[in-house]
Protein backbone atom coordinates (compact mmCIF):
# COMPACT_ATOMS: atom_id res chain seq x y z
CA UNK A 1 0.00 0.00 0.00
CA UNK A 2 1.44 3.53 -0.96
CA UNK A 3 1.75 6.02 1.78
CA UNK A 4 -0.68 9.20 0.93
CA UNK A 5 1.16 12.49 0.78
CA UNK A 6 -0.37 14.68 3.58
CA UNK A 7 -0.85 18.62 2.95
CA UNK A 8 1.57 19.48 6.16
CA UNK A 9 4.23 17.36 4.13
CA UNK A 10 4.30 19.49 1.42
CA UNK A 11 2.97 22.88 2.49
CA UNK A 12 5.21 25.54 2.23
CA UNK A 13 6.30 27.72 5.27
CA UNK A 14 7.35 31.03 5.79
CA UNK A 15 11.05 31.31 7.79
CA UNK A 16 12.94 34.87 8.13
CA UNK A 17 16.52 35.47 7.42
CA UNK A 18 17.39 36.00 10.74
CA UNK A 19 16.05 36.08 14.24
CA UNK A 20 17.35 40.11 14.88
CA UNK A 21 14.49 40.88 11.78
CA UNK A 22 11.71 39.66 14.40
CA UNK A 23 10.83 43.04 16.07
CA UNK A 24 6.93 42.35 17.12
CA UNK A 25 5.62 43.36 20.30
CA UNK A 26 6.83 41.71 23.59
CA UNK A 27 3.97 42.90 25.66
CA UNK A 28 -0.14 44.31 25.61
CA UNK A 29 -2.62 42.71 22.89
CA UNK A 30 -2.54 41.62 19.87
CA UNK A 31 -4.92 40.85 16.95
CA UNK A 32 -4.26 38.51 14.15
CA UNK A 33 -5.89 39.14 11.05
CA UNK A 34 -8.31 36.88 9.27
CA UNK A 35 -5.25 35.53 7.15
CA UNK A 36 -3.30 34.38 9.74
CA UNK A 37 -6.45 33.11 12.28
CA UNK A 38 -9.72 32.48 11.12
CA UNK A 39 -11.22 31.95 15.04
CA UNK A 40 -13.26 34.13 16.53
CA UNK A 41 -10.68 34.66 19.49
CA UNK A 42 -8.16 36.23 17.34
CA UNK A 43 -7.43 38.88 20.25
CA UNK A 44 -3.83 37.37 22.60
CA UNK A 45 -2.73 38.70 25.65
CA UNK A 46 0.24 38.96 26.08
CA UNK A 47 0.93 38.79 29.18
CA UNK A 48 -0.92 35.09 29.53
CA UNK A 49 1.02 32.56 29.37
CA UNK A 50 -1.62 30.85 26.80
CA UNK A 51 -2.14 33.13 24.57
CA UNK A 52 1.60 33.86 24.26
CA UNK A 53 2.02 30.38 22.77
CA UNK A 54 -1.28 30.05 20.96
CA UNK A 55 -0.28 33.26 19.15
CA UNK A 56 3.41 31.67 18.25
CA UNK A 57 2.08 28.84 17.38
CA UNK A 58 -0.61 29.76 14.92
CA UNK A 59 1.71 32.35 13.09
CA UNK A 60 4.45 30.39 12.62
CA UNK A 61 2.39 27.82 11.11
CA UNK A 62 0.54 29.97 9.94
CA UNK A 63 2.47 32.57 8.43
CA UNK A 64 2.74 32.53 4.42
CA UNK A 65 5.28 35.48 3.97
CA UNK A 66 8.19 36.60 6.33
CA UNK A 67 6.85 40.37 6.70
CA UNK A 68 3.69 38.58 8.86
CA UNK A 69 6.29 36.88 10.86
CA UNK A 70 8.71 40.30 11.74
CA UNK A 71 4.94 41.50 12.40
CA UNK A 72 4.09 39.47 15.20
CA UNK A 73 6.84 38.03 16.70
CA UNK A 74 9.44 39.55 18.81
CA UNK A 75 12.91 37.41 19.17
CA UNK A 76 13.31 37.51 22.84
CA UNK A 77 9.83 36.13 23.47
CA UNK A 78 10.28 33.59 20.57
CA UNK A 79 13.82 32.02 21.99
CA UNK A 80 11.90 31.72 25.60
CA UNK A 81 8.84 30.21 24.23
CA UNK A 82 10.29 27.82 22.01
CA UNK A 83 10.97 24.32 23.89
CA UNK A 84 7.06 24.55 24.90
CA UNK A 85 5.58 25.41 21.27
CA UNK A 86 3.45 22.26 19.53
CA UNK A 87 4.80 22.88 15.62
CA UNK A 88 4.61 20.29 12.95
CA UNK A 89 7.87 18.83 12.66
CA UNK A 90 9.11 19.84 9.37
CA UNK A 91 8.56 23.42 10.43
CA UNK A 92 9.81 22.88 13.37
CA UNK A 93 13.15 21.61 11.65
CA UNK A 94 13.08 24.23 8.70
CA UNK A 95 13.15 26.81 11.80
CA UNK A 96 15.91 24.99 13.60
CA UNK A 97 17.98 23.93 10.86
CA UNK A 98 17.80 28.11 10.01
CA UNK A 99 18.33 28.68 13.83
CA UNK A 100 20.71 26.16 15.07
CA UNK A 101 20.55 28.13 18.82
CA UNK A 102 16.56 27.29 18.74
CA UNK A 103 17.53 23.74 19.12
CA UNK A 104 19.78 24.03 21.22
CA UNK A 105 17.02 25.58 23.94
CA UNK A 106 15.09 22.26 23.71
Amino acid sequence: MEARERYTDRRPYAVPDSLSELTGPASGHVILPTALDWSQQRRYDLAADKDRRRLYETVIREACAPADLRRFLNAGLLQRLWPTLWLPSRLKTAWEDRFPELRSLQ
